[in-house]
């Protein structure tokens, strides 16, 4: 299965680049994979495609198009990851949730697309996943070892949240995994699970942390979820 490149209109004017691939039948709900920090590259790509393959018409938007559109990195390189960090540190969140909420509506509008429409995010993008819960017209939302989710657990679940957690995760600290727990366990609309031992990335395919039982576990239950929230 292979997708193809699509151009999204962003809310405030201008335009980004969508990776857009389709199920084997042509139509299902709709997913937004949201990306890590080294672009739509090669592994994103390969994850909406799996989205697709499971039945579903998935979009994944280059959110760094107002930095570097276009931009495809590896982590497999020092000189890729600072690049990585730059564009980290220089995104800025409000316009993401804004593009992300443009590609939501244009996902909808998609021949294929059934109507309601998911998430799921990875790093960076597991943060962006949990504010598409809180801030946008998504129909549910999955995280993947989301950064700096402190940040935000005090705004409302307006959808259905799934959390990824990494035990081990060197960017997301022991206490702060402890407050993110403390913030949604109970919450009707979150839904945690822990992955214990492993790092941050343990699904990332080719990754240093890359665990394949936890990833597939990870993704049975975001499947899962995704079936029960959007058809």
């Amino acid at each position: 299965m292979s997708g193809k490149e699509i151009t999204i209109q962003a809310n405030d004017g201008g335009s980004f680049m969508g990776y857009l691939a389709l199920p084997e039948g042509g139509s299902g709900p709709g997913v937004v994979v949201i990306q890590e920090i080294f672009g739509v590259n090669k592994v994103m790509r390969e994850i909406t495609d799996g989205i697709a393959a499971a039945g579903y018409v998935a979009l994944c938007p280059d959110l760094f198009w107002r930095q570097e559109p276009g931009i495809q990195l590896t982590d497999q390189t020092e000189a890729e990851w600072a690049r990585a960090f730059e564009l980290f540190n220089g995104f800025d969140l409000d316009k993401g949730v804004d593009d992300l909420e443009a590609t939501i509506r244009a996902l909808r509008a998609t021949d294929g697309c059934t109507g309601k429409v998911g998430s799921v995010g990875f790093c960076l993008g597991g943060r962006l996943a949990f504010l598409t819960a809180t801030r946008t017209s998504a129909d549910a939302a999955v995280s993947y070892y989301g950064v700096m989710l402190t940040d935000h657990t005090g705004e409302d679940l307006k959808a259905p949240c799934m959390l990824h957690i990494a035990t081990e995760d060197e960017f997301v600290p022991k206490e702060q995994q402890a407050a993110v727990h403390v913030a949604l366990d109970g919450n009707p609309n979150a839904v945690l699970h822990d992955y214990q031992g492993q790092n941050h990335a343990f699904a990332r395919v080719g990754g240093k942390h890359y665990d394949k039982a936890s990833a597939d576990l990870a993704r049975r239950r975001t499947l899962e979820f995704f079936k029960r929230h959007l058809g």
